[in-house]
């Protein structure tokens, strides 16, 4: 796990992972809390490697659900309106992608 990841293990109560590429669910994982939960909305074309006691030992959950279609999208940005949730998002140029965790340190 990249050193700024292992700094956040175990803080995280909901991660969101859209990422539909082949990746290192392992290491997500990681970064909950007890009782926490991984809910994938990306579809990697292959299975994902799952180390099972990451969920067992710290009673994690990983869920999967369907991105749904423009109406759940507007229910969706509709309550993020009312309950002032907004997104911080930063563009990574691809000449960084290889180090994107560099892009969270600091914001935790």
């Amino acid at each position: 796990m990249p050193m700024e990841m292992a700094r956040h293990a175990g803080s995280f109560d909901f991660i969101l992972d859209a990422v539909a590429a082949d990746h290192d669910i392992n290491a997500y994982i990681n970064l909950l809390r007890r009782d926490g939960n991984i809910t994938l909305v990306g579809a990697p074309e292959k299975p994902l490697a799952l180390a099972a006691f990451g969920l067992i030992m710290a009673r994690r959950s990983l869920s999967g659900s369907p991105i749904g279609g423009l109406p759940e999208t507007q229910q969706m940005l509709d309550f993020c309106s009312q309950h002032n949730i907004v997104a911080d998002v930063e563009v990574i140029p691809s000449r960084r992608s290889t180090k994107p965790t560099s892009a969270c340190s600091g914001r935790m």
